[in-house]
């Protein structure tokens, strides 16, 4: 499970980062791919999700990268359009990334994985 972790946070960026890409990477089946993830009672889409969220939360809340525009923080994480990304940000944090950004501290912040920060990657020039 850990090497699938691993390969899912090395391409969160990726927009075509399926359950299927993750299967085929590790030569198992889809359905054995679901059945591993069916332990932490969630799906694999799910997590993805919730890793590209919390991904982009930690860089909306990084003074460092205050000037880069959210969309193409949505996009680094890989989102493929801002509205979507919007919606699913505002739904899992109870704010919009633009007001999250300006007032971090008054959003409750999640645990979603066992690390403590992401790892910095480039972010694109816009």
């Amino acid at each position: 499970m850990l090497s699938i972790e691993r390969f899912v946070r090395q391409h969160l960026g990726d927009p075509e980062l399926s359950p299927e890409t993750v299967a085929a990477a590790h030569h198992i089946s889809i359905g054995h791919l679901h059945r591993l993830f069916r332990t932490r009672e969630t799906t694999v889409a799910a997590w993805i999700r919730r890793q590209r969220l919390e991904y982009a939360r930690h860089d909306l809340a990084d003074p460092a990268l205050h000037t880069v525009p959210i969309h193409l923080i949505a996009t680094r994480w890989g989102s493929k359009d801002h509205p979507t990304f919007t919606k699913a940000f505002r739904s899992a944090y109870g704010a919009s990334p633009k007001d999250y950004r300006h007032n971090p501290a008054t959003v409750p912040q999640r645990q979603e994985s066992r690390h403590s920060a992401p790892k910095r990657r480039p972010v694109p020039a816009p």
